[in-house]
């Protein structure tokens, strides 16, 4: 029986990850810190996709993450620095 194209897709951007990390792993053993970062960014945009998670839900998430955080303290409003870009 052959696999579905979504399973298949699915299994390339785990393959994909792991190459990514594996790359990241290397960058920051070399001090390039800011590029293994930008590379943790497109790794979390891939395992959104797997897992079928929104920019919105991630946003609620880290929100109430900030909020718990300190209930005391509001946290100003600021532009996100970095965005998820599909």
């Amino acid at each position: 029986m052959g696999r579905t194209p979504v399973v298949h897709s699915d299994e390339q951007l785990l393959s994909v990850l792991t190459a990514l990390d594996e790359c990241r792993t290397k960058l920051l053993a070399n001090n390039s810190s800011e590029t293994a970062q930008l590379v943790s960014v497109a790794m979390l945009e891939l395992r959104m996709k797997l897992n079928q998670i929104s920019e919105a839900e991630l946003k609620d998430l880290c929100d109430e993450m900030l909020a718990d955080e300190d209930l005391e303290r509001p946290m100003p409003r600021r532009r996100p620095l970095l965005r998820v870009v599909k």
